[in-house]
């Protein structure tokens, strides 16, 4: 009898497309909202460490020409009306805060160093927003696609007690197929969820490195516009 057993459960196929073709219609709905998921996720991280790399080298080109010793107003008119990057974005709003905030005779309107230090804190959180655009995904499928693939466990396993009771059968030919299915959620929502966590703990670590690097610059511009103020 057990040879038996044995020989049929070897029949029995157990590759990912099977078990998922098995699957009972609401654990194949768990599956595929994993799959998606993760691919989602794959996609985003993908996307975030292209542009924070971008954003670094960015950065860095601006650097460079920011304390080459050219005077603002000609880097200014180089960034032009619509800057390319971050960075020149916020020294941007800065400069045009700037301009405004001068008169016609060449007089400077009171409280300019509030109004260009408010400009670039705004293009700042501007930044910043892109930046973490899409990271609030990859915590949401990192905290919950694991509890979404225990659901899908649990109900193929309450199916697969469904089936012993409705065959009267424990054997293992009987019992591994539903084992298994329900074993493929659980493990679905971990690929999905710990890949999520890991990367939105580094991207995150990443986008506040990145938008603290602006603050310090948006901090050095404007202390070099309050010395021309006070001068």
């Amino acid at each position: 009898m057990e040879t038996q057993t044995l020989a049929m459960a070897q029949e029995i196929d157990f590759s990912m497309l099977a078990l998922f073709a098995r699957a009972t219609f609401a654990v194949k709905i768990v599956m595929i909202l994993l799959i998606a998921a993760s691919f989602w996720s794959w996609a985003i991280i993908i996307q975030k460490l292209l542009t924070f790399r971008r954003s670094q080298q960015e950065a860095g080109v601006f650097d460079q020409a920011f304390w080459s010793g050219e005077p603002l107003d000609e880097l200014f008119e180089k960034v032009g009306p619509e800057p390319a990057s971050a960075p020149e974005r916020i020294f941007a709003a800065g400069m045009m805060e700037w301009r405004r905030s001068h008169r016609q005779d060449g007089g400077l309107i009171p409280g300019a160093a509030p109004r260009i230090d408010r400009s670039m804190d705004v293009a700042i959180a501007k930044e910043a927003e892109g930046l973490n655009g899409g990271l609030s995904f990859l915590a949401t499928v990192g905290s919950t696609a694991p509890f979404v693939g225990l659901f899908g466990t649990v109900w193929g396993i309450m199916n697969a007690f469904e089936e012993i009771a409705i065959q009267q059968n424990t054997n293992l030919a009987v019992v591994a197929p539903g084992i298994s299915e329900a074993l493929l959620a659980t493990a679905l929502g971990l690929l999905a969820a710990i890949p999520a966590v890991v990367f939105y703990n580094k991207l995150s670590a990443d986008s506040d490195r990145i938008v603290g690097g602006y603050e310090a610059f948006a901090d050095e511009f404007s202390t070099i516009l309050s010395r021309q103020l006070d001068s």
